[in-house]
């Protein structure tokens, strides 16, 4: 679907379990930035301000309801297991579910290029339609879309016992996606012996790329790691619009 029709809007509206006040909120958030490079002219804009929203929005509703629905959980674990609900694999199969894909208005270039099944893209577009619901709905009805499309998964992930620590998850997405091995410092110590924070930084190469604290090294490492996680997945991101970009100039 490369033109917006409005007789499109109700299937995916009701794939979506939300009518919206203005379609114009739907409309950007399954706008991909290269479909404006083919269209240049048109009164829209792209998703990605949308998708910055739903990010934030995302991280407020899953740490709500990990935080209130198992009180007894650790910080670290209630962090690994956030962590892996809005890893891009997961976030891209709910997009998968809702068939927003289908809907997407990209260029003939992502098109042919698989833009449709792209995991990064499916996740962006998952996040931009958080974004769009909360710019026209609230948080309220953002919850409720949350609570109906991802609340299962968030309890089978804190139920299940094969989750990966951000550590491990960190390293693994380092070496993939810039070719570096996470490395852990001590930085310092706070408070009486029976009482003590710990503050740890992660380096990747030479740059300290986020500090953690914890009640042992190891939680303060833990925390660092669910840190650098976020900032990876932001200059993903980041580096992914800019080759758009670059791709057409």
């Amino acid at each position: 679907m490369n033109s917006f029709n409005s007789k499109d809007l109700p299937p995916l509206e009701q794939l979506l379990g939300v009518k919206f006040k203005n379609h114009r909120w739907l409309e950007r958030a399954l706008t991909h930035r290269s479909w404006l490079n083919e269209h240049r002219g048109q009164s829209v804009m792209s998703n990605e301000r949308l998708e910055f929203l739903g990010d934030a929005v995302l991280e407020i509703w899953s740490s709500d309801r990990l935080f209130n629905k198992y009180p007894h959980y650790p910080e670290g674990r209630l962090t690994n297991i956030r962590s892996a609900l809005v890893c891009t694999q997961s976030l891209a199969e709910a997009a998968v579910n809702l068939q927003l894909g289908r809907y997407l208005r990209l260029s003939l270039g992502e098109q042919k290029t698989g833009g449709r099944e792209n995991m990064s893209l499916l996740e962006n577009t998952f996040e931009a339609i958080l974004g769009a619901i909360y710019s026209d709905q609230g948080i309220g009805a953002t919850f409720h879309f949350l609570d109906r499309h991802l609340l299962a998964k968030l309890n089978i992930l804190a139920t299940s016992k094969n989750i990966k620590d951000a550590k491990t998850v960190l390293q693994e997405k380092a070496q993939k996606i810039i070719k570096l091995t996470p490395r852990y410092r001590l930085l310092s110590s706070r408070g009486p012996e029976h009482d003590k924070v710990f503050i740890s930084a992660v380096f990747l190469g030479k740059r300290l790329t986020a500090r953690g604290e914890g009640k042992s090294k190891r939680q303060a490492e833990e925390a660092a790691a669910a840190k650098a996680l976020t900032i990876l997945k932001k200059q993903s991101k980041i580096k992914a619009t800019k080759g758009i970009k670059n791709a057409k100039n």
